[in-house]
């Protein structure tokens, strides 16, 4: 049923929001809301995405619902509207139990209007309960190009979303992303049940975004760097590829007096948060970054990125310059084009994509552990040396197919640290809970400072509920004896249909197929990111091409219309030396049980770590990365030859 649009939004927005008007594609998108219908809005970066939800969402009396993969956008969002009057919450696992307590009652008593959520957080089976009985007025979907896998950063848990939407009975939809090609838009579309008359575009053009292609050799880029960011006034991100990497430029910048320090997810979280607030308040010029930063950064004054390596896709470098010139200024974006940077680039393609043996082997411990069953992701990655993201994947489509239906997550263990020591607090326990304690105890593994207990272990042993001895933990560390630090999270799933070896096969078999599609289309965004940078025509003009967007006007300003662009030159590939060939044989013949596929050596010998081998601490072994200059498929091709060989 279509409902009339209400005529009470522009007041709200000024009252609210202090805005007087909705910038274009704002208004269209909360008039198809508030008419009762799904939109997919396609804004560029900073084009206002968040309002489109925000505002319709004070004139519904239920409910919406935001998923955002973003922790730190959904804190700042939830402040921000706070600070508005807006009865604003998020779950995310920040929250301490009294927090979560806490959301869910206001949830219950309708008094919260916007929810931010994590897309996992669906499969809390306590989470899922809660919102049966909620009237949801809105589903918005951050980042929406990530329930599809023609997009450039699809995450599996975005594949339910549509499935919990209809099962949820969610009035309308709203799908919001800054990056999505005609293919990722009909997937939404279609997710969503979105009518394509209710898809509104912006456009991806940034008239004050200046694009520039430099071809260089990997020698030359850190005096290039240095020399860019000179002309440069004001703030600048430059974004490279690997973790080492951006300590290495931070520090190259440092040492020619640049104001530069590095970010990066293998950073404590206190120090990427102390470098995030140095650059927003000014304190900092220059962030060097992989793509753990940028997401949900909203600074005015970025006068210039620029991509130390190659961008790993198209969609990756429009959301990472699009954080340039977000008040209107010029700003110049500009790619230090080496093609040496492919090999770490399809490396790391080529290494995720599991083998069909593989998957057979998760399959075969996710679908044939009975009907009802846990599971820890962390164990399972490991048995099978497969990375998490690849186990969420499998688990996601078996859940999409109907084979398996999460249950939610629990944690397994309890990690105890004694404040009055041991003894003295169980004196301070009544005679029953002492004896039941004292027992707990017995059963845990003892380290330097905390001792781990094994809820299900103890359980077992002793006979007694896992929920009766988290309580009386709980209980003592209340009373500030102890501190109790839950860990071993694992996740509880049922069974759908039963299931035998033969299908088992069939579905490794389907799901190979499908990984190795996914490969297959992440090398070919490799390929248009030089088929970008190598663009003859106005890089402008390709951008919007490869967006799907029609426009003939040129920007002037690129390094194409400007007239200074050069060839991207040759990709130096090294050939295997007869000493490297003996290296590879070497390992090979130390039989190491974490190396046992031709795979698994390939990720070894090209530097990149799998589980398994992270396990058995392979990375001090020297040969570990040694042909990481060379593409895995030369290196994995070789590895076969020579294992046959042995």
């Amino acid at each position: 049923m279509t409902e009339s649009p209400n005529p009470n939004y522009l007041s709200s927005l000024e009252s609210v929001f202090g805005f007087s008007s909705l910038r274009p594609g704002q208004r269209e998108v909360v008039e198809i809301l508030l008419a009762g219908r799904s939109s997919l809005a396609m804004f560029p970066t900073g084009g206002g995405k968040s309002l489109c939800y925000q505002l319709p969402a004070l004139l519904w009396p239920g409910v919406t619902l935001v998923v955002s993969p973003l922790m730190a956008l959904m804190r700042e969002q939830v402040d921000f509207l706070q600070e508005k009057g807006v009865a604003a919450a998020r779950l995310d696992s920040s929250l301490d139990a009294g927090q979560a307590q806490g959301v869910y009652g206001r949830l219950r008593k309708n008094e919260i209007k916007i929810l931010y959520v994590a897309p996992e957080r669906f499969a809390n089976e306590r989470f899922r309960h809660a919102l049966a009985n909620c009237q949801i007025e809105l589903l918005a979907i951050d980042e929406a190009h990530c329930i599809s896998e023609w997009g450039h950063n699809f995450r599996p848990d975005y594949l339910k979303l549509a499935r919990l939407a209809n099962q949820l009975e969610v009035r309308r939809s709203l799908a919001l992303t800054a990056t999505a090609t005609p293919k990722v838009a009909r997937d939404i579309q279609e997710a969503f049940g979105i009518v394509t008359s209710d898809v509104v575009q912006t456009g991806f053009r940034r008239a004050n975004l200046a694009f520039h292609v430099t071809p260089c050799a990997a020698e030359e880029r850190d005096e290039l760097l240095k020399q860019k960011v000179a002309q440069i006034q004001g703030a600048v991100i430059v974004y490279v590829t690997l973790q080492h990497t951006a300590e290495t430029v931070a520090g190259v910048l440092q040492r020619a007096g640049f104001s530069a320090r590095a970010y990066h997810a293998g950073m404590r979280a206190e120090a990427r948060e102390e470098v995030q607030n140095a650059f927003m308040d000014d304190d900092l010029r220059i962030v060097v970054a992989t793509i753990a930063f940028g997401m949900g950064i909203d600074k005015g004054g970025i006068r210039a990125v620029f991509h130390y390596n190659l961008p790993k896709t198209v969609e990756n470098f429009v959301q990472e310059v699009g954080r340039a010139g977000r008040d209107g200024q010029a700003s110049h974006c500009e790619v230090l084009a080496c093609l040496d940077d492919l090999n770490t680039l399809e490396n790391f393609v080529y290494s995720d994509t599991p083998d069909q043996k593989t998957l057979k082997s998760v399959l075969e411990h996710v679908l044939l552990l009975g009907e009802d069953f846990d599971l820890s992701l962390y164990q399972l990655s490991r048995s099978c040396d497969v990375k998490p993201a690849v186990v969420e994947t499998v688990l996601a489509y078996l859940e999409v197919e109907g084979w398996i239906e999460s249950r939610g997550a629990f944690y397994a263990e309890r990690s105890l640290r004694f404040l009055r020591g041991r003894d003295r607090v169980l004196a301070g326990c009544e005679e029953g809970e002492r004896n039941l304690l004292a027992k707990v105890f017995a059963t845990g593994r003892e380290g330097r400072s905390w001792l781990h207990v094994s809820l299900e272990e103890a359980s077992q042993q002793l006979e007694v509920p896992t929920t009766r001895i988290a309580q009386v933990l709980d209980e003592l560390e209340s009373y500030g004896d102890l501190l109790v630090k839950p860990s071993q999270v694992r996740r509880r799933f049922r069974r759908l249909q039963p299931t035998d070896s033969s299908q088992v096969r069939e579905l490794s078999q389907r799901l190979g197929e499908t990984f190795a599609g996914r490969e297959e289309r992440d090398i070919s965004r490799l390929e248009s990111v030089l088929a970008f940078l190598a663009s003859k025509k106005c890089l402008t003009l390709s951008l919007l091409q490869y967006f799907g967007e029609e426009d003939s006007s040129t920007c002037g300003h690129c390094s194409v219309c400007r007239g200074s662009s050069a060839p991207l030159g040759e990709r130096s590939i090294p050939e295997l030396s007869l000493a490297e060939l003996a290296k590879i044989q070497e390992v090979i013949a130390e039989r190491q049980a974490a190396l046992r596929s031709s795979r698994q050596l390939a990720r070894f010998f090209c530097g990149i770590t799998s589980p398994a081998s992270a396990g058995a601490r392979l990375k001090r072994h020297s040969s570990f990365g040694i042909l990481s200059a060379f593409p895995f498929l030369e290196v994995l091709t070789a590895v076969q030859a020579l294992g046959k060989t042995r």
